[in-house]
This record gives structure tokens, sequence and C-alpha cells, in this order.
């Protein structure tokens, strides 16, 4: 049997852990892309609306889709920013407090039950491998090069 090459095995867990996230998120109703950004907001400030999707790795149309979504539901309100008149800041509703919680409980479920199942030194190889291929992307070291592939 052929390997799985390393994309495969990327996308596949990736897969498993945005489906098992939205599965708990739609126990209260709501999903991952929505507990994402509540954890990126911070719960006593509020955070520049500008800021959040650079932070989140988030495109523009996407951000403002759930963040749309996320005034319906009562979880955020819009406050302009008292230190810059342009922007507005993104802040938590007591009901987007507590959701947040549920959020940060769910991620540091599957963080504690993954470190229960998996030795210290696995996650740190597991760990380093991730953020070397990180580095890889945003220093395009695999794409940006003058030698192709010929089809």
């Amino acid at each position: 049997m052929r390997d799985k090459t390393i994309d495969y095995v990327l996308r596949a867990a990736w897969i498993a852990v945005a489906k098992m996230y939205n599965e708990e998120a739609g126990k209260k109703g709501s999903t991952m892309a929505t507990g994402f950004v509540l954890l990126n907001i911070d719960p006593e400030h509020g955070t520049p609306s500008t800021s959040l999707g650079p932070k989140m790795g988030m495109e523009a149309t996407s951000l403002s889709r759930t963040l749309k979504t996320m005034e319906e539901k009562d979880l955020i309100e819009r406050k302009p920013n008292p230190e810059d008149g342009r922007s507005i800041l993104i802040c938590l509703t007591d009901f987007g407090v507590k959701m947040r919680e549920y959020s940060k409980e769910v991620v540091l479920t599957f963080d504690q039950k993954v470190r229960e199942n998996i030795s210290e030194n696995d996650l740190k190889t597991f760990i380093e491998v991730a953020n070397t291929i990180i580095d890889m992307i945003s220093n395009r070291k695999i794409f940006n090069q003058t030698k192709t592939i010929s089809t």
C-alpha cells in the first residue's frame, strides 16, 4: 500500500478536528468559526475589528459574515474605539462572555485529552514539525522557486 502524503495527513487531521469542534459548538447552537472569533476577542476591552482578521488568518468577507451572525445572536456588540475614532471595537456581551468560556473549555478539553494519550516527546516533535511546515510556507520555501515540476 502506498504511503499517505503529508498533505493528506494534515488535511484529514484538521477535518476531523473541525468536525469535532463543530459538533460541540452545535450543541450550543454555534459553530467552530464563532468559537474561534470569541476566543480572539479581548473579553475586558474588546478588540479592534481591523485586527481580528489578521490575528486569526480569516478573510475579511468570512469574518464580516461571522461577526454579523454573532451580532444577531447577541454574542457581540460594536462600539466606537475611544482611542481611534475611525475604528470599531468588537466587544463581548454577557452572553458572548459565557459562550467564550464554553469555547475555551472545549479547546482545553481537547488539548488535555490529546496530552493524556500522546507522549510529551511525540507532542514536542509534532509541534516542531508543524512549525517547520508553517515556516517553510510563510517563507515561500516550497513554491517560490525557479525550478518547477514538469507535467
